[in-house]
């Protein structure tokens, strides 16, 4: 599943690229319905990523009004063909209420702060059950399918072109005890190694540092090459909620970078996960 196929995210693409060429042409959704002889509705549908399956024949007929020529056209066209597929992670659509696994394949950047949970894409299998579990809300016969899935999504770390990973974790998150402290101490372990993975920088904001800028919640920042607008994941009890409104990705990524300078560094990260997992280990 490593770098996988995404045509959610390449239709998200789609629909941002034809947005800004409306806006740059000058033209309103009503202008471009009219010229085109289409409903309102379907101009915007097509900018809001309301379609399942874009048509070629429709986006050739936005680009020519648009004037779009050469490289960015044949590229439009190919992502419209592209975004036509199915994901890579068909098999496991039933599992995911939101597009997470697909914007994680196409993130150049995700930057995490979690208060009491390990970052997924962080997790061992034996954490990832224990949190699925005390959920309630993952039915027990899916649990396997969910923790296998989870597992899988890791791949992105991996892929040649898969993202930089950014983790701020909250010292609670590494103390409470979920599934037991065996279960724990060999999360914090794991959690230790991946910190040497090339693309993770993993760092802890120790409870010393009292109230912080991030501490009504957690959150995650997905990055896509320019010029495509970043999206804001928030986790809810049942589901995460996905915005892209620019301001509010930026006064987010404001909150990130406040809690990733009051952070241990690497190194001091490390050594308190370290010191944790120890206290684990003599409690199992």
């Amino acid at each position: 599943m490593a770098g996988g196929h995404s045509p959610g995210v390449r239709r998200r693409r789609l629909s941002a690229a034809l947005r800004r060429l409306r806006d740059d042409s000058g033209m309103s959704a009503a202008d471009v319905a009219k010229r085109l002889k289409w409903s309102p509705g379907k101009v915007t549908r097509s900018e809001r990523n309301e379609w399942k399956f874009p048509k070629r024949s429709d986006v050739e007929a936005l680009l020519d009004l648009y004037g779009m020529e050469g490289e960015e056209r044949a590229h439009l066209l190919s992502l419209t063909e592209e975004a036509r597929g199915r994901s890579d992670w068909h098999e496991y659509a039933d599992l995911f209420t939101g597009p997470l696994p697909d914007l994680e394949a196409e993130a150049v950047r995700i930057r995490t702060y979690e208060t009491v949970l390990i970052p997924g894409l962080l997790q061992t299998p034996g954490y990832a059950e224990a949190v699925s579990r005390a959920s309630q809300v993952v039915p027990p016969e899916q649990i396997e399918r969910k923790v296998t899935s989870r597992m899988a999504r890791r791949g992105v770390l991996d892929a040649p072109n898969g993202p930089l990973l950014t983790a701020v974790i909250d010292e609670p998150a590494l103390r409470k005890v979920v599934g037991s402290h065996t279960v724990m101490a060999e999360q914090l372990r794991f959690l230790a190694g991946m910190a040497a993975h090339y693309k993770v920088t993993l760092l802890v904001l120790a409870d010393e540092v009292g109230a912080h800028p991030a501490v009504d919640g957690a959150f995650t920042l997905f990055d896509f090459p320019q010029p495509e607008p970043g999206i804001v994941s928030i986790p809810t009890v049942v589901e995460a909620l996905y915005v892209e409104d620019p301001a509010y990705f930026d006064r987010h990524t404001l909150v990130f970078d406040a809690v990733q300078n009051l952070a241990l560094d690497p190194q001091g990260s490390l050594d308190l996960i370290g010191s944790i997992a120890a206290e684990h280990d003599k409690k199992a």
